[in-house]
């Protein structure tokens, strides 16, 4: 029987006790053991969040310079889906749509976050694991977070550090704050950094340097790694960081074990998990900058580091699959895997990314990458494996959405509330299960500090927007700044070199209108949406 026969038969039978329990109007009152009984039937939920992963760096979606053999795995066993799409070209926003259900850029102060931003998710609001969490699973978020930390001053890295991800829905949280090249370079445990000397306090500052830790501006000689762009404040572990920090020694991670680390923490929420259902977001650090391999991995891909990390991340799957194996777990577990955004080679470091890149192409020949409005800079790798074998091996052409998971997911878990918080996020569940081949019929992309875009169909208009047309700090990325509006069809130009615009001006404003109305109101024109 499959997932999806099983569900089906099962919420049928849920309807006729229903209706035999209330036939006398005196129902049974649920006891714990009951409570427990029915929550044991919900599928665990493991989602694997993986940073700036392109579209084409594994070989489940066409790679042949490298081999992802965990990853290809999961589509072998579940569906891959060739039309999946972040909400955002950068990591911030897909995360908060990721976690809300709603698009980030509807929330002011929701670009890429530093690494002393206060919490960006209103604690009073709909959130994924909010949701789930009523629904009778325990909530975990393990790995990066990058979505501000503590109130409207910023955190406090030397005391209680809230509110945070428990405040909005998340049991537990075992996190980096931000992002591997952003200070502090500090593990936090729910509400604290951990491995905290009191008689060492943190200081952090993203203006000017603080205390006389060597930076790398000031001393490049102490450099393992070398900046290419930026990079150069505090040097921790031989790596100039993103700002500036002292303090906190024996608190801070070590680069080549944080995928250990993140992995044996995973390991310990799954295992403490396994009598309840359980929704576990993985958010790996890889294959964000600094890319710093384990020695298990170095020089193995023939890429450098940006191929060594991506073996890294394969491995990673294979420790959380084989640990659900282990458990007896995984014929329950739901495992989804997918990234934040598309690929960029060069981010700020001069680890021989494009030098050794080779035949590999990170995008999967799609225009642009990470910040850019064109494809190549949301359009993303996404895999689902089904318990019960559900869609094994199939492929999906379906136009799906990350937001989309929020109504999706509660739908499986069986909660029917109308949130009317949540502005975007629609129940696609059919499409997620393979039932339904054509998906959304629209969706929204947002590129870095520039234009939205507007998919429809088989076309995409790209808003019109002064501004570089080369991201200007460094990667060798268009932005998709045009001063004129942009057309594309994608079925017949996928990697959207034909600019269609001046042929279907009529086209054109339909589009520009719809993207105008769906940003006033949302999808189905529910109510008004304003800024905030």
């Amino acid at each position: 029987m499959t997932f999806k026969k099983y569900s089906f038969f099962f919420y049928c039978l849920c309807a006729l006790l229903v209706v035999v329990g209330c036939k006398d109007n005196a129902a049974t009152p649920k006891t714990e053991d009951t409570a427990r009984s029915e929550d044991s039937k919900k599928s665990n939920i493991v989602f694997i969040y993986t940073d700036d992963l392109g579209y084409g760096d594994i070989s489940a979606y066409g790679a042949t310079e490298i081999s992802t053999p965990a990853i290809d795995a999961l589509a072998d066993e579940g569906i891959l889906f060739n039309n999946a799409y972040a909400t955002a070209a950068t990591c911030t926003p897909s995360r908060y749509s990721l976690l809300t259900g709603d698009y980030a850029w509807r929330k002011k102060g929701t670009g890429v976050a530093a690494g002393d931003e206060a919490l960006l998710i209103d604690t009073k609001r709909t959130t994924l694991p909010g949701v789930l969490k009523t629904a009778g699973y325990k909530t975990g978020i393990v790995g990066k977070w990058h979505l501000g930390l503590g109130d409207e001053m910023g955190p406090d890295w030397n005391g209680k550090i809230s509110p945070g991800p428990l405040e909005v829905g998340f049991d537990y949280a075992y996190m980096i704050p931000a992002t591997g090249d952003r200070v502090p370079c500090v593990f936090v445990e729910n509400h604290h950094v951990v491995n905290l000397d009191p008689n060492d306090p943190i200081s952090v500052n993203y203006k000017e340097k603080v205390g006389d830790w060597p930076t790398g501006k000031e001393n490049p000689e102490l450099l393992t790694m070398k900046p290419s762009q930026g990079h150069n404040h505090t040097i921790v572990n031989g790596i100039s960081r993103i700002g500036y920090m002292e303090g906190g020694k024996t608190a801070l991670w070590d680069d080549e074990t944080i995928p250990m680390e993140l992995v044996n923490k995973s390991k310990i929420f799954i295992n403490s998990s396994k009598d309840q259902p359980f929704f576990l977001l993985l958010s790996t650090h890889d294959i964000h900058v600094p890319r710093v391999a384990n020695s298990m991995f170095q020089g193995k891909s023939g890429m450098g580091p940006r191929g060594d990390v991506i073996l890294q991340l394969d491995w990673t799957v294979n420790e959380i699959v084989n640990t659900l194996k282990e458990k007896n777990l995984l014929d329950n577990t739901i495992v989804i895997f997918s990234s934040d955004n598309g690929p960029v080679v060069d981010d700020g470091y001069q680890d021989q990314a494009r030098e050794l890149l080779g035949n590999h192409q990170p995008s999967g020949g799609l225009r642009g990458g990470k910040y850019s409005a064109y494809d190549g800079g949301s359009k993303v790798p996404l895999i689902i494996r089904w318990p019960d074998g559900t869609g094994k091996g199939t492929v999906s052409d379906a136009l799906v959405s990350q937001v989309d998971f929020l109504r999706s997911l509660a739908a499986l878990a069986g909660v029917e509330k109308v949130y009317d918080d949540v502005v975007d996020s629609q129940n696609t569940l059919d499409v997620f299960l393979g039932d339904n081949t054509a998906g959304r019929t629209s969706l929204i992309q947002e590129s870095f500090m520039g234009p939205l875009s507007y998919i429809e169909g088989e076309w995409k208009y790209i808003e019109p927007l002064d501004g570089p047309t080369l991201v200007p700090w460094g990667p060798i990325i268009e932005t998709g700044f045009q001063l004129e509006p942009q057309l594309f069809h994608l079925k017949n130009d996928p990697n959207e070199q034909e600019n269609l615009a001046s042929e279907y001006p009529e086209r054109v404003e339909e589009l520009k209108t719809k993207l105008a109305d769906f940003k006033k109101h949302g999808f189905k024109n529910q109510h008004e949406v304003n800024l905030n």
